[in-house]
């Protein structure tokens, strides 16, 4: 046992000075070596190794010590083994081996809430509202949404069997369907009315500032080349790519404005990122906003933003805000205000290390705070438990502090629009009924500003600054 203990003392100095030597080559010195601390690792390996109820790999227990230590930094550091860093680049890049099936979890169970279009789910016949009951032989309750994905990912050409529950049918249906690389867009859009275009932005990915360049083309080309008013929806949307980030906001904000910058220790974690082609595209790539129409910079916007609103759509918000260039509707942000970056490492794995605090363009950190919307409107189907639930930054374990010093939301003046109260004692029409028993067939995703009162009242805000600036002219 003391010689495992020594050895593995030895193989631990060893990295550490390797680690030690290179930081003092940058002029950084990590400070004497940690002898004690080394020497208890060593000895609860070697208690694990000689006493555990079952035999354990040495990879294993060195692989939950890895992730322990950086786990344990921050609630946005991790450590990715080669699978979970092959995962997370196929996820930033958009593109995966799948069904194309955007699921949900509803009462334990798995919801399709919609089939991506052009994909072997859709073209099967899968569903909006359908049940997923098995996938191949594996009963799907009980299963983490993880979990299911996994199962139904996999190499493009290799078939899966799908189980369905759908309403109306007395029987299940079965499906089996052939996975395809499913290419997602991160961008939707559509015409919410004549001259007022929407658009929402899901999550932050390597083509999203090219998918929202196209959306505008479209809006305008579907709209005469004219549109008066326009809804960017950042709501729920987790964050993603640092440069995708100033790629959206470099669409609406005027050339070489400040977008974000960034406060690290190392020098490469200190940036100033602006509204140019420098900041946003990758080596080679042609820049796709320079066909965008001209008063996309002084179209009015309003930002749709939640709780879910992370990351990249809080620089986003922060940076419209802050240059005035948009009106923000909806409720706080989630509060994340710091930037990770990925490392790969030799095992062809990685780690997702918290390297800079990001600051909006005013020195504003939305660290454990998150943007304040200009106007405050709550989701009028969340009920007060259900916001209760919402967790932003601040309720994290291990969370990071303020870098300003300032913790809470900023007391900025702000309206806030409150959503009507429900009369539970109004009868009710049969349209209201068959709208509500046919509520599993719609697509949640869809926007409606007549059902989703945030996206109505950013509506009506956009109408409102239209009428406002007809009057000034």
């Amino acid at each position: 046992m003391k010689k495992i203990a020594l050895i593995t003392a030895g193989a631990l100095a060893g990295g550490a000075l390797t680690i030690s030597l290179q930081a003092l080559a940058d002029k950084d010195t990590l400070g004497p070596l940690p002898l004690n601390e080394l020497r208890t690792f060593a000895e609860v390996f070697g208690r694990i190794k000689q006493e555990y109820v079952e035999p354990v790999e040495d990879k294993k227990l060195i692989n939950e010590a890895i992730k322990g230590m950086i786990s344990g930094l921050d609630p946005h550091s991790d450590y990715l083994d080669p699978e979970a860093f092959k995962e997370l680049k196929e996820g930033t890049q958009g593109e995966f081996g799948g069904l194309g099936i955007e699921i949900g979890a509803e009462d334990g169970a798995v919801k399709v809430i919609a089939p991506i279009e052009d994909t072997p789910a859709q073209k099967a016949g899968i569903q909006s509202g359908d049940l997923i009951v098995k996938i191949d032989e594996t009963p799907v309750r009980g299963l983490s949404l993880s979990d299911a994905v996994k199962k139904m990912r996999g190499k493009p050409g290799t078939k899966v069997t799908l189980t369905i529950a759908r309403k109306q049918e007395t029987k299940p249906l079965v499906f089996t369907l052939t996975r395809a690389v499913i290419k997602t867009k991160s961008v939707k859009f559509k015409m919410l009315e004549p001259d007022f275009g929407y658009i929402r932005i899901t999550q932050f990915q390597e083509h999203t500032t090219e998918n929202l360049a196209q959306a505008i083309e479209t809006l305008y080309r579907d709209n005469k080349q004219s549109l008066k008013g326009l809804v960017l929806d950042l709501r729920d949307d987790p964050g993603g790519l640092l440069n995708g980030a100033v790629g959206v906001s470099s669409v609406f904000l005027p050339k070489g404005s400040l977008v974000v910058y960034t406060e690290g220790r190392v020098e490469d974690a200190k940036m100033r990122l602006t509204a140019t082609p420098q900041s946003y595209l990758r080596g080679g790539e042609k820049d796709p906003l320079v066909q965008l129409p001209a008063d996309i910079k002084s179209l009015p916007l309003v930002v749709l933003v939640n709780t879910g609103s992370a990351s990249a759509s809080e620089i986003v918000a922060g940076a419209l805000q802050d240059h005035k260039r948009a009106v923000l509707v909806g409720t706080q942000t989630f509060g994340k205000g710091s930037v990770q970056s990925i490392l790969p490492l030799g095992n062809a794995g990685g780690i997702k290390l918290t390297t800079a605090h990001y600051f909006t363009p005013s020195g504003r950190s939305i660290q454990a705070k998150g943007i304040t919307p200009d106007v405050i409107v709550e989701d009028g189907k969340l009920t007060a438990a259900d916001n209760a639930m919402r967790v932003r930054e601040a309720d994290l374990e291990n969370h990071l502090g303020n870098p300003n010093g300032e913790d809470k939301a900023p007391a900025r003046p702000v309206r806030r629009i409150e959503p009507p109260k429900e009369d539970k004692n109004a009868p009710k029409g049969k349209d209201e009924k068959d709208e509500k028993d046919d509520k599993s067939d719609v697509n949640p995703r869809d926007p409606n500003p007549k059902t989703d009162f945030q996206l109505g009242q950013a509506l009506n805000i956009l109408k409102v600054q239209q009428i406002l600036s007809k009057k000034t002219h």
